[in-house]
């Protein structure tokens, strides 16, 4: 395959090889976790919990092209993803699943939320803001199915409003609107009106924003025929 000059990346096979083995090995790491965890709540050890398996891959290349300052707004099954960029370990993944009320331990959510709901910080510890330009941001999920989808809209249209409205301080947050939401969702929750809104919206206002649907052909009880 010919590469465009304009957007190819020469890289060295070793190079190559090596980012290669590290995707292998967070793509593994990620799903054993997820078989651990799983028999971890089944045997009631730990507390609900809702995993990332199966989702392994193409996370990995969502968070190739996710870029500092671009903002996250997804669902709990996004641990992989999390782990690509930087913002969960192993540590901290079992913390959370056994609710581990120590910040250091568990900085999602000190163990106030269920396991795979994720976030990053955008405060440092005297609640000053931090750049969020020099990292990358994810909201901070919430349980019901498809309620990442309003925040969704609201950080793109935040890009949007930062590249068009002039007076704004923007210097920790905005690096002249070229920030991206991302959004990812379960094929099932795409029956909420919700996402129907705010995929509408998105279009009507043309704001920058991903959205990923994670088609399992099945929701959290029925098969996809009988949800949408």
């Amino acid at each position: 395959m010919q590469k465009s000059p304009s957007t190819a990346k020469d890289i060295s096979f070793e190079d190559f090889k090596t980012e290669v083995l590290n995707d292998y090995k967070l793509a593994v790491t990620s799903r054993e976790c997820s078989l651990l965890g799983r028999r971890e709540v089944l045997t009631g050890k730990a507390k609900f919990g809702i995993f990332g398996d199966g989702k392994e891959v193409p996370q990995l290349a969502l968070a190739k092209a996710f870029k500092n300052g671009d903002f996250r707004s997804g669902y709990y099954r996004d641990q992989t993803f999390m782990m690509a960029i930087g913002a969960l370990n192993i540590q901290q993944f079992f913390a959370g699943l056994y609710a581990n009320t120590d910040l250091e331990k568990e900085p999602m959510s000190a163990g106030r939320q269920m396991g795979g709901h994720f976030a990053t910080h955008s405060l440092n510890e005297d609640g000053s803001w931090k750049n969020l330009m020099q990292q990358k941001n994810s909201s901070a999920d919430i349980s019901p199915t498809a309620g990442q989808m309003p925040r969704l809209l609201g950080l793109a249209q935040a890009s949007k409003i930062y590249r068009h409205v002039d007076g704004i301080d923007a210097e920790k947050f905005s690096d002249e609107g070229n920030e991206i939401a991302w959004g990812t969702i379960g094929n099932a929750s795409t029956s909420e009106g919700l996402f129907w809104e705010t995929i509408n919206a998105a279009g009507v206002l043309q704001v920058p924003m991903v959205m990923s649907v994670w088609d399992d052909e099945y929701g959290i009880s029925v098969h996809a025929r009988h949800q949408t």
